[in-house]
């Protein structure tokens, strides 16, 4: 059955929106292609689960900044040209019956679906590429065959916190789901009470995580997904279509119980980040049986110079020079002068190596001599000049600064960016008074917190 389910799957990975609470680092890339881990773009694991699990036909749809994605997947994935398996971009498009881009998760399919019908599929599994975890997804197909589901959700068990912001399933006691609510509120949560009742035969959970949540991962039968695209008008799964499919067809949960994250936020990225170089990460890229497949660089080991190294990870191409890094991450191509001191923070690395001295000496191409970082994502090819202290500690939540920002109380600089030590000292200041006077975005100092004569910002 394994072999026969997968080859007759079609895999089609969502792209995503705009990603503006990513921002800055969506700003010139599309989520799926955020760097992580070091040397990894989010994309690759959604692929190299559908690699592992036998998927050889892969769709990915893409519509904001898209170019980082289609150069990525391009050069990444080229499969045997015998095998008939692919890795394909579709881009969204304008035609004339329909003028409008992706308006969401379930409408991103639909206008595809001209395209992707034209490859024949018993099954499609539906997967966002901005996520972080690995899922057997042969598994989650067999289930769906083995139930006779018309359509299959990946589903975990999550906390009332958590439930707030993901989508909320109920199950009758034999497991089939009943109703399904987006995003429901602390007091229709106390209403569900919990999404398995006492005495189901199927799975139980914990008082600790009384709610089972959606992960975004689906298995629809061909038919049914053409079916539901056509008859209902909704651009969502989650919001609009599968509550619309309950009742009308058979709609099954797929239990999964390991690590999962969706890093669609700063804060969740850069938390996700930190995690993978603790030694109990419960997520690894370098697990032994799935491996995290990505571009293949031929990138020389990492060069390391009287350095101190604790709980972080160093991807490869790397010349550390006499620094200090504790729980971070360090990606590609990264420079690091002597003196730095790197803690809790993420850095993306860079796309070149600096050919010759660089202009100025002081703002070389990564982070200079006697940097300071703490809880600090530093982009890709951007330049920290020597000296430079980036720490926030007035815990400023919000601020858009001159060649920084600061979201979720994590300081974020961004690409290409170049960040001067003398320069931005007057620019924080000078962004505190204009905050002060409603100049940040309209919210006046709201999100800065900021006491008058102080330096909101980073602690250059």
């Amino acid at each position: 059955m394994h072999q026969q389910m997968t080859s007759d799957t079609l895999a089609i990975i969502l792209g995503g929106g705009q990603g503006s609470r990513l921002f800055p680092l969506t700003a010139t890339r599309s989520k799926p292609a955020v760097p992580i881990g070091g040397k990894y773009r989010l994309v690759d694991v959604s692929i190299s689960g559908c690699l592992h699990a036998g998927l050889r036909r892969i769709l990915v749809l893409t519509q904001f900044n898209s170019a980082s994605l289609n150069r990525h997947i391009s050069q990444t994935y080229q499969l045997d040209t015998f095998s008939g398996g692919f890795v394909e971009i579709l881009a969204a498009e304008q035609t004339p019956d329909n003028p409008h881009w992706y308006q969401g998760t379930a409408d991103a399919v639909r206008q595809a679906a001209r395209h992707f019908t034209t490859h024949k599929a018993s099954c499609d599994l539906i997967l966002a590429g901005d996520h972080l975890y690995r899922m057997n997804y042969r598994e989650l197909i067999d289930a769906h065959a083995r139930t006779h589901a018309d359509i299959t959700i990946a589903a975990q068990p999550v906390d009332p916190d958590t439930a707030t912001q993901m989508g909320i399933f109920s199950f009758d006691r034999a497991g089939q789901i009943v109703a399904f609510e987006e995003k429901p509120k602390p007091p229709r949560l106390a209403e569900i009470g919990r999404s398995i009742p006492e005495g189901a035969t199927f799975a139980a959970h914990s008082d600790a995580q009384p709610f089972m949540a959606s992960m975004g991962v689906y298995v629809f039968s061909r038919r049914v997904l053409l079916e539901i695209l056509e008859r209902e008008a909704g651009v969502d799964f989650g919001r609009e279509l599968i509550p619309a499919a309950l009742g009308q067809y058979r709609v099954q949960s797929y239990l999964y119980r390991g690590f999962w994250a969706d890093v669609g936020t700063v804060e969740s990225f850069y938390e996700a980040n930190v995690m993978l170089g603790r030694q109990a990460a419960p997520f690894r890229f370098w697990d032994p049986r799935y491996p995290t497949f990505t571009h293949l660089r031929h990138l020389p080991g990492s060069r390391l110079t009287d350095c101190h190294v604790c709980d972080s990870i160093v991807a490869d191409g790397c010349f550390l020079d006499r620094c200090n890094i504790t729980e971070s991450v360090v990606g590609i191509r990264s420079h690091i002068g002597s003196g730095a001191r790197i803690t809790r923070s993420v850095l993306l690395g860079a796309d070149f190596y600096e050919d010759g001295a660089p202009h100025d000496p002081a703002l070389a191409l990564g982070i200079g001599r006697n940097v300071v970082l703490d809880r600090v994502i530093v982009d890709k090819n951007a330049r920290v000049g020597d000296g430079a202290r980036l720490v926030n500690e007035r815990q400023i939540e919000h601020l858009d600064g001159d060649g920084y920002y600061i979201r979720g109380g994590i300081i974020v600089v961004p690409k290409v960016a170049s960040f001067d030590q003398a320069r931005h000292v007057r620019s924080a200041e000078q962004q505190v008074r204009d905050n002060q006077h409603g100049g940040l975005n309209g919210r006046g100092g709201e999100d800065t917190h900021a006491e008058p004569g102080t330096t909101a910002g980073p602690d250059c």
